[in-house]
């Protein structure tokens, strides 16, 4: 073998072995690259979905926010009507405990009325004298103011009831009102806190998204180097081995020749061995073979 063919093909051996480690190495750092930018795309998808998501409760809160405030206005005004009417009643009170005072005990309206048809009957039946009728007519008369006071006085005391069934039912209408603003704000609140926690969350897996973004770049980079380098191998591969190549052929080339002049040597001496008479060796006349 030629003296540089060893230390060619060990050049050779080492670059190819170099070579493979940077594939290897390679396909690796691509492979980290890959999984890098499948995580990214995972991570993008889970904050696009909770963007939509945070969005939508703080859409849902808003609705929710407005409607407490319409419901605590209409409860302040109920509450006010409430008031009014309590005021009313206590001013309905009073003045019938003057109106008692004034004149004395309540009288009852269904009494006074039969006492009034009880007389009207007999001034209508009963043959009376002239005085005697004329004292009924008054008596007659004293009853009916008196009739129509009690009633009166009846019908103040309906209206406060009536009022008071009416507090009752916007009483109630009040607390159901409370009820309902109290589960809104509640609500409202959880979600406007589930929206802050969300918030966090979306700028968690956004630095968590950049960190990725980096480390991609930075295999990308790795990758670029290696490529580089492979490249750089490669080339030299091609330049040693194109070369090995060509001191090969002139090797060949020159043993060929080498071969062709040693064989034309031998093939004069067994000539000249022929010529003198001599006997030939195996050797010889494997050379005359040749010829």
């Amino acid at each position: 073998m030629h003296p540089s063919n060893s230390e060619t093909t060990k050049q050779i051996n080492e670059l190819k072995k170099d070579i493979q480690e940077l594939r290897k190495s390679l396909n690796q750092i691509n492979d980290q690259k890959e999984a890098l930018f499948d995580k990214r795309e995972k991570l993008g998808k889970q904050i696009i979905s909770l963007i939509n998501i945070t969005k939508n409760l703080r859409k849902d809160r808003d609705t929710q926010t407005s409607s407490v405030k319409k419901q605590k206005e209409e409860r302040k005004i109920l509450n006010q009507e409430i008031t009014k009417k309590i005021e009313k009643i206590k001013q309905m009170h009073q003045e019938k405990r003057k109106v008692d005072l004034k004149k004395g005990p309540r009288e009852n309206p269904n009494f006074l009325k039969k006492e009034m048809d009880r007389l009207e009957f007999t001034m209508e039946t009963s043959a009376l004298s002239f005085d005697k009728e004329q004292k009924m007519m008054k008596h007659l008369k004293e009853l009916k103011k008196r009739y129509k006071e009690a009633k009166e006085m009846r019908g103040s005391g309906e209206s406060t009831h009536e009022l008071s069934k009416e507090i009752d039912i916007q009483k109630k209408k009040a607390d159901e009102l409370h009820k309902q603003i109290q589960d809104l704000a509640k609500e409202s609140q959880e979600k406007h806190e589930t929206s802050i926690q969300n918030s966090k969350k979306i700028q968690e897996y956004k630095e968590e998204e950049d960190k990725i973004k980096k480390e991609i770049t930075e295999k990308k980079e790795a990758i670029n180097k290696i490529n580089a380098e492979l490249k750089d191998k490669l080339q030299k591969l091609g330049k040693i081995d194109s070369t090995f190549k060509e001191e090969r052929k002139v090797h060949r080339e020159k043993t060929e020749r080498q071969k062709k002049t040693t064989l034309k040597d031998k093939q004069r001496e067994v000539e000249q061995k022929i010529a003198k008479g001599e006997k030939l060796t195996t050797e010889d006349l494997l050379v005359m073979q040749n010829i």
